[in-house]
């Protein structure tokens, strides 16, 4: 399903839901090409750090509560049993 705001143009063809295999020869030949490896740098991206944390704090200490406790709290604030 697809959600169009305005005018659009949509296409479709009879093949819509089957993949595309490929034959034999395509995949040897895929084997022998060379992959070209490349850094960031060469595509003009940068990856310095752009955000600095300047504090970190703690919302919450961390703690052990018993099955009595929950069921108090429940009851009492939450006031759902």
């Amino acid at each position: 399903m697809v959600a169009l705001k305005g005018p659009a143009i949509v296409t479709t063809d009879l093949r819509l839901k089957e993949p595309r295999y490929a034959s034999l020869p395509h995949i040897m030949k895929a084997k022998k090409k060379p992959i070209d490896e490349k850094t960031a740098a060469d595509f003009g991206v940068a990856l310095t750090p752009r955000l600095e944390v300047l504090k970190t704090t703690q919302r919450r200490a961390a703690g052990r509560r018993s099955v009595a406790e929950l069921v108090v709290k429940l009851k009492t604030e939450a006031g759902v049993i």
